[in-house]
C-alpha cells in the first residue's frame, strides 16, 4: 500500500504544479473583480453625494445666479430684490 500512496501523492503534487498558473490566474481575476466592484460602490456613493449637494445648491443658483466664476458686482436681480426687502424690513422695525 505504500507504493500506491506515494504514487497518488506524487501525482497530486505534479497536477498541482502544472495547474498552478491556472489557479493563480483565477484567484487574481476574482481579486480584480472584487476590487472593481468595491471601486464601483465608492463611485456610486460619490455620485449620490454629488447629487445631494447639487440638489441643495440648485435653488440658490436659480434664485441668486451663483455659480459663475466672475467676482464682479453685476449681481442677479433677485439679489437686489432681496436686499431691498431686507432694507424695507429693517426700516419698518424702527
Amino acid at each position: 500500500m505504500t507504493r500506491s500512496s506515494s504514487t497518488s501523492t506524487l501525482l497530486i503534487i505534479i497536477v498541482l504544479i502544472f495547474t498552478f498558473p491556472i489557479w493563480f490566474a483565477v484567484g487574481a481575476a476574482l481579486f480584480g473583480v472584487m476590487a472593481g466592484i468595491f471601486g464601483a460602490l465608492i463611485g456610486v456613493v460619490g455620485a449620490i453625494f454629488g447629487l445631494l449637494v447639487a440638489a441643495i445648491a440648485l435653488p440658490f443658483k436659480l434664485i441668486f445666479g451663483w455659480g459663475s466664476c466672475d467676482m464682479g458686482v453685476d449681481w442677479h436681480p433677485a439679489v437686489w430684490l432681496l436686499l431691498l426687502v431686507v432694507a424695507a424690513v429693517l426700516i419698518r422695525r424702527r
